[in-house]
């Protein structure tokens, strides 16, 4: 029966390219038109076509952590890549659209953060070892999208970057009071002083960020300039110049969304400007992955643009500009799997093999899923005073500036 059911499920989602698929009691079959990239897969539990119809995302990812299914020459990006394009292209059969129905109806319990949870869903993640991060994130620790500006750049150049344009639409001069949410390991708060002159108070709720970011700023001799305190952003009091948040929004849940830019408008200054950069996606509300969701960012979610303006609107902020990054993350993505796949085994001896397959296949499919399932980066711009920022984005780029009038 699920054989028979999983055989429905690969004929009318894999249309392009070529699937072959050898099920457990040895038969193989055939899936696609066979015109470009194809995969193959060996399944090795014969409980996995049932666990496969019922949840994709979560079987095939816990199959190869577990070794139960097996890609050709161990090609990650060919087989993920494959699935998604089809997935993207087909969407989901009648049979399945019950289930996708319930995951969505779930969701907001799924996404509930309160406080100690969302402690919770932060340790999962970012209190791993310190070691593992240094295996494949810039020597900044930043872990969130870096901004390609020009072809050829590093992944450090990439990072850079994206904290001085981050910085540039945040408008800082010397002396501004800014709120760090989300700091992670503190490079952008540093940054912020160090280059800016800002007094940055920096929040996280990962003891691990929280220990190396007071670290970096005693080393940096900033300690005067940037404060790190582990706490939860809506315990924070008093206003502030501006407000930054990178990578963090992805960790509220839609439950809290009202509360969240409730907050930061409270933090503000009547003439502050927040910038908010989060995954989000290019097409209506979804889910959240349940792989994902299980072993990666429990209570996270990649917000639809709609669901977050509607949330911002209703706080009394103003949208200044929202700027799109489509593919900057995949490129962010590949440098990181290509970094953590030269030191391998160094993330073998901190944990196990289980473990790095569950990090690789986390790395692949984040990756591939920016360049082929409508997933962004959205960075907003906000403010309670309309006109806190100037008329056009040419602040941004005062070398176009400069060209453009030594041309006039």
């Amino acid at each position: 029966m699920w054989t028979r059911a999983l055989d429905k499920l690969l004929s009318h989602l894999m249309r392009e390219g070529a699937l072959s698929v050898t099920y457990p009691d040895g038969t193989t079959r055939h899936y696609g038109n066979g015109v470009g990239p194809g995969a193959a897969i060996a399944l090795h539990d014969a409980s996995l076509p049932r666990r496969i119809v019922l949840s994709p995302d979560l079987a095939v990812g816990e199959a190869y952590m577990d070794g139960q299914l097996t890609i050709e020459n161990d090609d990650l990006h060919g087989f993920i890549g494959l699935a998604i394009r089809n997935r993207e292209a087909q969407g989901q059969p009648w049979f399945r659209r019950p289930l996708e129905v319930m995951r969505h109806a779930m969701r907001r319990l799924q996404q509930f953060n309160p406080d100690n949870r969302s402690r919770s869903n932060v340790a999962h993640h970012y209190d791993l070892s310190g070691a593992l991060y240094d295996l494949f994130l810039d020597a900044d620790r930043q872990y969130s999208c870096a901004y390609f500006a020009h072809p050829g750049m590093s992944l450090e150049e990439a990072q850079a970057a994206k904290k001085h344009h981050i910085a540039g639409k945040l408008l800082i001069e010397p002396g501004m009071r800014v709120l760090d949410i989300g700091c992670g390991w503190g490079g952008m708060a540093l940054t912020l002083a160090q280059d800016y002159g800002a007094e940055v108070l920096g929040v996280t709720l990962s003891t691990e960020q929280h220990k190396l970011a007071e670290e970096r700023a005693a080393a940096a001799g900033l300690s005067g300039k940037v404060r790190f305190e582990l706490k939860d952003y809506r315990k924070v009091k008093g206003q502030f110049d501006r407000v930054v948040s990178v990578g963090m929004f992805e960790h509220v849940g839609v439950p809290h969304y009202d509360e969240y830019f409730r907050t930061v408008k409270e933090r503000l200054t009547p003439e502050g400007i927040a910038l908010i950069h989060t995954i989000g996606r290019s097409i209506p509300p979804g889910t959240t992955s349940p792989w994902i969701r299980k072993y990666i960012f429990p209570g996270g979610y990649a917000p639809a643009l709609s669901e977050t303006a509607a949330a911002y609107e209703r706080s009394g902020l103003v949208a200044a500009d929202v700027e799109v990054w489509r593919l900057h993350y995949a490129e962010t993505l590949r440098h990181w799997y290509e970094r953590f796949m030269e030191n391998i085994d160094a993330a073998r001896a901190l944990y196990d093999e289980r473990f790095c397959r569950m990090w690789r296949y986390y790395l692949v499919a984040c990756e591939l899923t920016f360049r082929h399932a409508n997933q962004v980066v959205f960075q907003m711009q906000l403010t309670p005073k309309q006109d806190a920022v100037p008329l056009t984005r040419d602040y941004l780029y005062p070398a176009r500036q400069e060209v453009r009038h030594a041309a006039e």
